[in-house]
């Protein structure tokens, strides 16, 4: 019998638990870029829809990316982002505005 397979009372042979820690995926930013000429309606659409956020946030988000010149859409996992990122621009495009999103690590 291998090494890893134990006798318990009975006689019934069970295999020992050996868990190897999972490390979890690398997560990363959504970035939203203030320029001069897309609207804040359009960027609080964008937050609606894409980010699934609701009106009032996005209403806070949307005058962080005014402010400040950036704001945070959200955090995920890297296939995640790349899509999100893909719609935003894709979205931007349609609507003509030159919207900039980007993606960084956490």
């Amino acid at each position: 019998m291998p090494d890893y397979w134990t006798e318990e009372e009975g006689g019934v042979a069970t295999q020992d638990e050996t868990r190897d820690k999972i490390d979890q995926p690398r997560m990363y930013k959504v970035l939203l870029h203030n320029d001069n000429y897309t609207t804040m309606e359009f960027v609080i659409l964008v937050l609606m829809s894409v980010f699934h956020k609701p009106e009032s946030e996005a209403v806070q988000i949307m005058f962080d990316v005014h402010r400040k010149g950036i704001g945070l859409g959200g955090v995920y996992q890297r296939d995640i982002a790349e899509t999100k990122v893909q719609r935003v621009i894709q979205m931007a495009r349609q609507a003509q505005f030159p919207f900039m999103c980007t993606m960084e690590p956490e």
